[in-house]
């Protein structure tokens, strides 16, 4: 799970300062403000640690990757090349991180990191390239591994550890892998470094467990073809977002602590339900023994039975979002872009719930420990879970609301202060608008027409 971020020189952002990730995150403002760029980041971040390029310093993108930012120059803070891009982020390792150390005879576990790294842009090789990383293991005794590059050279750097030479010819560390991976020479040079490896391992399996649905979902299609497969997500469209409840239709979750078990497919129809939007749902094949399946829908309780692709857009635009929040794995992270597009005001109110649901449910009789990170213009969204903490349902340290702004061409962000009462006691100006003076305005036009009939 993400705890921390922070950008500096990266688009719209000169730096963003530390931003705190809660279990649920939510960002929010003006249009072109910046907040797409922080998922951005994220994502160029994510398939940089999937690449099979393991020289590629990042993976600014393509035609078939999740994000493209194009060049150094069009990404970088006011394309200005000169520029660093630093920026470091905390976290929570899905797996917990244990160093022995053969020297001392001492044995420490780590669950909680900080990464920081360091990248420009040579222009003579035309390229860019990692100045430093450096990763901190935050509980427990305090000690940090990084790598610099010093006159085109990387050395080695430790804080509070002491890392032993093998006895021989003192070798030149070659490159690191990626963004933030030591290269296999930083353990096999030294005699007491090999949880460096760990360390890297960290971060591809950080990000491997991060996912994102875009804003405009796929159009729904009148079959499909399911062999079993195991999809890992539903895809950025939500293309998948079928093959992926049928391959989920074993598995059974709750609410919560102490909540009913409920299978896969009944939770989706409950959510369908709740929000209103149909009055049954199934997914079947379309005859004995074949791979292509259906989707079958009925919006009222004496409404026949019809595709999916013959019901209101809206259902097939929240469908990814309702199976993706229970069918990636344990310690995921979810990112939504907009997931009220073409939703009712009402179903976007549902949304608050549906996301407090997916990070308090549970699976195996275990918390999933999902994170939800949201990028949204809902009112309605925001409106529920103030609601719901006032409720108690969820508690304010749970929830990080942003809202981000430009300024002088940079972006700005500010975190909303929630209290225990669900109030918002920071909010900024035009929010969402300004109904005040809209209804101000209409009260006036009212009274002036009745002032203008009389006459």
């Amino acid at each position: 799970m993400l705890r921390e971020l922070q950008i500096k020189n990266f688009k719209a952002w000169a730096d963003s300062g530390k931003i705190r990730f809660a279990p649920l995150t939510i960002f929010c403002g003006n249009n072109s403000s910046g907040k797409s760029s922080l998922a951005q980041f994220l994502l160029m971040l994510k398939q940089t640690v999937e690449s099979y390029d393991r020289q590629r310093v990042l993976h600014l993108g393509d035609k078939d990757s999740m994000v493209d930012l194009g060049t150094f120059h069009e990404m970088v803070h006011k394309h200005d090349e000169g520029n660093q891009i630093d920026f470091n982020f905390t976290f929570d390792a899905p797996e917990t991180i244990t160093i022995n150390d053969i020297t001392t005879n001492t044995t420490d576990s780590y669950s909680r990191l900080k990464f920081e790294a360091s990248i420009s842009f040579e222009k003579k090789a035309n390229k860019i390239a990692l100045d430093r990383l450096n990763y901190t293991l935050l509980n427990g005794k305090e000690m940090s591994f990084g790598l610099t590059s010093k006159q085109g050279k990387y050395v080695l750097e430790v804080e509070n550890y002491s890392a032993k030479r093998q006895k021989g010819r003192v070798w030149q560390l070659p490159p690191p892998e990626n963004f933030f991976g030591f290269p296999d020479e930083a353990v096999e040079y030294f005699q007491n470094t090999r949880f460096l490896n760990d360390l890297s391992l960290a971060i591809k399996n950080l990000f491997k467990s991060i996912f994102y649905v875009g804003p405009l979902r796929d159009n729904p299609e009148r079959s499909y073809n399911f062999s079993g497969e195991i999809p890992p997500d539903v895809g950025i469209k939500g293309t998948i977002a079928v093959n992926a409840l049928l391959a989920a239709r074993d598995r059974k979750l709750s609410k919560g602590y102490k909540q009913r078990l409920e299978p896969f497919e009944n939770l989706v129809a409950r959510w369908l339900r709740d929000m209103g939007l149909i009055n049954d749902f199934k997914v079947k094949p379309i005859g004995d023994g074949r791979k292509e399946h259906e989707v079958l829908i009925k919006i009222n309780e004496d409404s026949p039975e019809v595709l999916i692709t013959d019901v209101g857009f809206g259902i097939s635009q929240i469908l990814p979002v309702l199976v993706q929040c229970f069918y990636v794995s344990p310690k995921s992270t979810i990112i939504f872009e907009q997931p009220e597009i073409h939703l009712h005001p009402s179903v976007q109110s549902h949304l608050g719930d549906l996301f407090i649901e997916t990070i308090k449910s549970r699976e195996n009789s275990k918390d999933r420990d999902i994170q939800v990170i949201v990028e949204s213009h809902s009112e309605h969204l925001i409106r529920r879970i103030q609601r719901r903490i006032a409720e108690e349902v969820i508690k304010p340290e749970d929830v990080a609301i942003y809202f981000i702004r430009q300024h002088k061409g940079q972006a700005r962000i500010e975190e909303l202060q929630i209290d225990l009462f669900g109030n918002i006691t920071n909010w900024p100006d035009d929010f969402f608008g300004n109904d005040i003076d809209d209804l101000a305005a209409m009260t006036k036009a009212a009274r002036e027409r009745k002032i203008k009939e009389k006459q």
